[in-house]
C-alpha cells in the first residue's frame, strides 16, 4: 500500500538545483536506503518528505493519519532539559509515562549514555546523535526516516540496530555510507545523481549491479547520439535551409540533440598523492598505559610498525581508541610507555571532527594554501585541477568552506590531509559522513599507498576491505591482536580468546571451527575464499601481467647499454628484485588457485 508519494519534487540553494521533478513512492514495508555523492541533496531529500523542509516546486501527498519519526544529520536538543526528558517529549504521551521512561533510559545506556540526567550541552556530538536515534526508535511512527543512523556507533550497536530495524513494521528511508548495513537492511536503493532520483530493487550488492547495467545503456544510447549529432552537424554546415517540411525536421532534430543532457562517465575522485620516503626506522612503541581517573583505557602496548602496515583499531566507544592514535600523533601525552619515530616518518592524522579545516575562505583558498600547484603520482597540477579530482567543479570550488555539507567538509578535509605526502596515515572513523564513491576511490587509493595506514572505524566492509591486522580492545585494558579483517577476527573471537600482542607483528594461531554465526560466514570448514583471499585472487593475474612486463623492458633495456657497466649493474640488480616478487606472486597464484579448485 501507497502511504506517500513525491510529485515533481525540486529545490535549489542559490545557484546549485540539488532535486528536479522527483517523482517517487514509499510504500508501507519499503526498506530504502538513500545514496549518492556528498552534497548532492540526500540530507535534503530526507528533510523534505519529514516535512522539516519545503521544495521550490511540487507536492507530497501522505496518506491520511501518517506518523512520521525523523532522525535528522545534526539534531537539536532544547538546552534546558535533560537528554532522558528531550527523548521522552517526542514518545506517544498516551502511554503509562514511567513505562515510557524506562524504556528510553534502557535504550541510552544501549547506545552508551550511562547517565541519561546529564544536560544535551555536556555531550560529544556522537552522544548527541545516539541520543536523538534513540528518541527515533521510540516513537511510534509508518514511517521511520534515519539520517546517518549509523555514525558514531560501534560494531556491537551497529549490529543491534540491524536486529531492530529487522523488526520494525513500518517503512523505512534511510541514508547509510554502511555498505554492509545496506546489504542487510535495505530492500530498494534510491541513488541521487544530478539532481534525479533513480530507484532500484534489491540491496546495495543488486544496485551495483544494476546500475552499472543503466549507466552501460545509457552511454551506449549517448554515443549513438553523438555519432547523430556529428552526422548533423556536417549537414547543416553544408549550408542546409529550411525550403521544405522534411528540412525544417531536420534542423529541429539537430537542435534536439545539440542541446540535449549528455551522458558522461562518471567522475571519480582520484587521490594520487606523492608518498614521502620511508627509512628503516618506522614508529615503535613500547608498554604504553593511559587512564583517565581510575578507568585504565590501555596497558602494556608494545608493537612495531612495519613498513605498508594496514592496522585496524576496534572496540566500543569510550574505550580509548582515539586517545591511542592521539599518543601516536603526540597531542596526548601516555601515563607510562615510549612513542620513537624515524626521522623520515611523516605522519598525516584524518581526525574525526575536520580540526584543520579554516573557519573561513573559499575551497580553492584553502588548497592554494599549499601551493598554486601540487606535486602527485602524476607530476604538477593546478590547485584548481586538484579540486575537480575532489568533485569540487566549475563554481563549487569558490563555495565558502562554511557553507559546504558536511560530507563536502570531510571531503575536502581529506584533500587536505593526503595533500601532505604523508609516509603514515592515521585515520579515525574515516568513513563517517564520507559517500560511497568516495570511500571506494579512497580504498583503491590505499591499496597502492605505499606507507603505513593505521585506522580506527566501525565500517566493517571498510576493515575488510584494507586492512590485514587488528588490534582490537576486549575491555581488560588490552589490546589483543589478530591476522585479516574484520571477518576473520569475529570468526577467531568466537572460535578462540584472542592472544595479547607482546609487540612484535606475530602471528594468531589459527581457531578452532567457531560457532556458527548468522551475520557473517564461518571460515571453518571453509568453503570459499575470505574476503581477503578473494581480493588477492581477484588482482594477483594483473600484479603478474604487470612485473612480467616490467621485467621484459628492463631485459630490453639491458641488451641496449651493454657498454656502461655502472647502469648496466642498476638494471641487473633492479631486474633480479622484479623476478624475485614476480616469481613469488607465482607461487601465491598457484596456492590460491589450488584453494579455489578445492572448493569446487
Amino acid at each position: 500500500m501507497i502511504i506517500m508519494t513525491l510529485e515533481g519534487i525540486g529545490i535549489s540553494f542559490g545557484d546549485t538545483e540539488l532535486l528536479r521533478n522527483v517523482t517517487q513512492g514509499i510504500e508501507d514495508r519499503d526498506r530504502i536506503g538513500v545514496i549518492g555523492i556528498n552534497g548532492t541533496g540526500k540530507s535534503t531529500l530526507l528533510a523534505i518528505i519529514a516535512g522539516a523542509l519545503q521544495p521550490d516546486e511540487g507536492k507530497i501527498i501522505t496518506r491520511n493519519g501518517l506518523k512520521i519519526s525523523y532522525l535528522p544529520q545534526n539534531p537539536v536538543f532544547d538546552v534546558r532539559k535533560t537528554v532522558l526528558e528531550n527523548v521522552v517529549q517526542n514518545i506517544d504521551q498516551d502511554r503509562e509515562f514511567w513505562n515510557v521512561q524506562g524504556e528510553a533510559a534502557a535504550m541510552l545506556l544501549k547506545l552508551g549514555i550511562e547517565d541519561p540526567s546529564v544536560m544535551p550541552d555536556t555531550l560529544s556530538g556522537g552522544q548527541r546523535k545516539r541520543a536523538a536515534l534513540a528518541a527515533a526508535l521510540l516513537t511510534p511512527s509508518d514511517l521511520l526516516i534515519l539520517d546517518e543512523p549509523t555514525n558514531h556507533l560501534d560494531h556491537e550497536m551497529i549490529e543491534w540496530l540491524q536486529e531492530q530495524l529487522a523488526g520494525y513494521k513500518g517503512a523505512l528511508l534511510m541514508i547509510t555510507h554502511d555498505r554492509y548495513f545496506l546489504d542487510e537492511v535495505t530492500t530498494t536503493i534510491w541513488e541521487i545523481d544530478r539532481a534525479s532520483v533513480y530507484s532500484y530493487p534489491g540491496n546495495y550488492e543488486k544496485y551495483l549491479q544494476t546500475k552499472q547495467e543503466r549507466l552501460d545503456f545509457a552511454l551506449a544510447a549517448e554515443r549513438k547520439m553523438a555519432a547523430l549529432y556529428k552526422q548533423d552537424l556536417a549537414w547543416m554546415m553544408r549550408g542546409a535551409r529550411a525550403r521544405s517540411t522534411k528540412q525544417k525536421a531536420h534542423i529541429r532534430r539537430f537542435e534536439a540533440l545539440r542541446d540535449r543532457e549528455k551522458i558522461a562517465e562518471e567522475r571519480n575522485v582520484l587521490l594520487e598523492s606523492l608518498p614521502s620516503r620511508m627509512g628503516n626506522k618506522t614508529i615503535e612503541v613500547q608498554h604504553l598505559a593511559k587512564s583517565y581517573g581510575d578507568k585504565c583505557l590501555f596497558r602494556g602496548f608494545s608493537y612495531t610498525f612495519l613498513k605498508n602496515d594496514r592496522i585496524g583499531i576496534i572496540g566500543p566507544n569510550g574505550c580509548g581508541k582515539s586517545t591511542l592514535l592521539k599518543i601516536l600523533i603526540g597531542e596526548i601525552l601516555p601515563d607510562e610507555g615510549t612513542v620513537e619515530k624515524g626521522q623520515t616518518i611523516r605522519i598525516s592524522y584524518f581526525g574525526q571532527e575536520n580540526e584543520e579545516l579554516p573557519d573561513s575562505g573559499t575551497v580553492i583558498e584553502m588548497v592554494k594554501d599549499h601551493g598554486e600547484y601540487v606535486r602527485t603520482a602524476d607530476g604538477l597540477i593546478t590547485a584548481s585541477a586538484m579540486c575537480e579530482r575532489f568533485l569540487f567543479v566549475g563554481s563549487k570550488q569558490y563555495t565558502p568552506i562554511a557553507k559546504l555539507s558536511g560530507g563536502e567538509k570531510r571531503r575536502l578535509y581529506l584533500l587536505r590531509v593526503l595533500m601532505e605526502a604523508p609516509n603514515v596515515l592515521i585515520l579515525d572513523e574515516p568513513t563517517n559522513d564520507l559517500d560511497i564513491q568516495t570511500l571506494q576511490i579512497l580504498e583503491d587509493y590505499l591499496d597502492h599507498f605505499s606507507g603505513i595506514v593505521i585506522a580506527v572505524s566501525h565500517d566493517r566492509y571498510f576493515l575488510d576491505r584494507v586492512v590485514n591486522r587488528i588490534f582490537s580492545f576486549e575491555g581488560d585494558g588490552l589490546l589483543h591482536q589478530s591476522e585479516g579483517g574484520y571477518e576473520e577476527y569475529l570468526a577467531r573471537k568466537e572460535g578462540l580468546d584472542l592472544e595479547e600482542t607482546s609487540g612484535s607483528a606475530g602471528t594468531v594461531p589459527s581457531p578452532e571451527p567457531p560457532k556458527k554465526n548468522k551475520k557473517y560466514r564461518a571460515p571453518e570448514p571453509r568453503k570459499r575464499l575470505t574476503f581477503s583471499q578473494q581480493r588477492e585472487y581477484d588482482t594477483i593475474e594483473g600484479v603478474i601481467d604487470e612485473l612480467t612486463e616490467k621485467s621484459q623492458k628492463l631485459e630490453e633495456e639491458m641488451a641496449q647499454v651493454t657498454t656502461d657497466y655502472v647502469r648496466l649493474q642498476q638494471l641487473s640488480e633492479e631486474k633480479q628484485a622484479i623476478d624475485a616478487e614476480l616469481e613469488e606472486k607465482l607461487e601465491r597464484y598457484i596456492e590460491l588457485q589450488e584453494l579455489v579448485e578445492s572448493f569446487q
